[in-house]
């Protein structure tokens, strides 16, 4: 007996420290020309930055948690579930009455809705409870040199963020965020950060962990940036006859319909938008079975900030919610 207790500690033991942090090794080839190319470059300081690198923790916990996203292992109603409860809502409610003149002055002038910009938040870091526990360049670093399927990606957005920590004058090494390297309560990459990141409150930094005002302008401002259409609606229910689902590939998150094109194929939704207007259908898995939704050009604005349909969908369903919330909803002085 005692030897299977030990040997299932000793594998316990070995399976802990597979998942340890360790030292990203400088010498690496790789490494060594990324530290080469930002002198080259951009006139980085090749002793700083190696110093900077010795100090990188490669983390395996984060190529185990990119290889299993929530958008691609959970179904629409286990993925709605876990943003649509009614303590975020409750939260998101309060946080806004909170905070709504802010969101009136630095939001509306951009035509986003501040029901969007507040379920973004809501649904990104919890209203800026949770802005992840990862140093970012430790992040970036493990799957610039340890993830090959991205490692080309997320290479550029470690050159970002050493431009943006130049540009913002910090130490890239003190910098938390999520796994994959975003940031602050928007939850921007280096580079979303460096493009569309704004000085809303005019004190000539752009802090997305602090100030509220920069981060309801940003996500504004990169919403805005990407199509968003002030006015149009996001999404409709629909229902399909039967007959014609065949026709209809809900696969590509893309705008490849219309609203004639979908109507014309048997799908059966309302809306005020022309029959030109661009248009998507998109599934909803319910435990009951498959429902459909049209998303339109405002659906397709949102996954340019998460590409995937469940992440727009949940979006949209806690702007809803919020909206109707906190319409009874006193307004308060901004918290601290």
């Amino acid at each position: 007996m005692w030897l299977c207790i030990l040997a299932m500690t000793c594998a316990k033991t070995a399976a802990a420290a597979a998942n340890e942090p360790v030292p990203l090794d400088v010498a690496r080839a790789d490494v060594a020309e990324f530290i080469t190319s930002m002198h080259d470059k951009y006139g980085f300081d090749t002793a700083t930055l190696t110093a900077d690198f010795a100090d990188v923790r490669t983390q395996p916990a984060i190529l185990d948690a990119i290889s299993r996203p929530a958008e691609k292992s959970l179904t629409w109603y286990e993925y709605r579930a876990r943003f649509l409860t009614e303590q975020r809502i409750a939260e998101g409610t309060a946080f806004w009455a909170a905070h709504r003149e802010l969101i009136d002055s630095t939001v509306d002038a951009r035509g986003v809705p501040g029901e969007i910009v507040l379920a973004i938040l809501g649904v990104e870091t919890h209203y800026g409870r949770n802005v992840g526990k990862y140093r970012v360049i430790d992040a970036l670093s493990t799957l610039a040199f340890d993830y090959p399927p991205r490692s080309s990606f997320f290479r550029g957005e470690l050159e970002q963020l050493l431009l943006l920590a130049r540009e913002e004058a910090v130490d890239p090494r003190s910098v938390l965020g999520s796994y994959a390297g975003a940031m602050g309560a928007a939850q921007f990459m280096p580079s979303s950060y460096r493009r569309y990141a704004i000085d809303a409150s005019a004190d000539n930094k752009r802090d997305l962990w602090n100030d509220w005002a920069d981060v309801f302008g940003s996500i504004a401002n990169y919403l805005q940036a990407h199509g968003w259409a002030s006015g149009e609606p996001v999404l409709t229910d629909a229902l399909i006859d039967q007959p014609h689902a065949h026709d209809l590939d809900t696969r590509p998150v893309v705008l490849d319909e219309t609203v004639a094109s979908l109507h014309d194929k048997g799908v059966r939704f309302e809306t005020a938008l022309p029959a030109t207007a661009p248009a998507m259908l998109v599934v909803a898995e319910r435990p009951e079975g498959v429902a459909f939704r049209v998303g339109f050009r405002n659906f397709y604005t949102i996954t340019r900030y998460n590409h995937s349909p469940l992440y727009a969908m949940a979006v949209n369903d806690l702007a809803a919610e919020l909206d109707a919330h906190v319409a009874t909803a006193p307004v308060t002085g901004a918290a601290p």
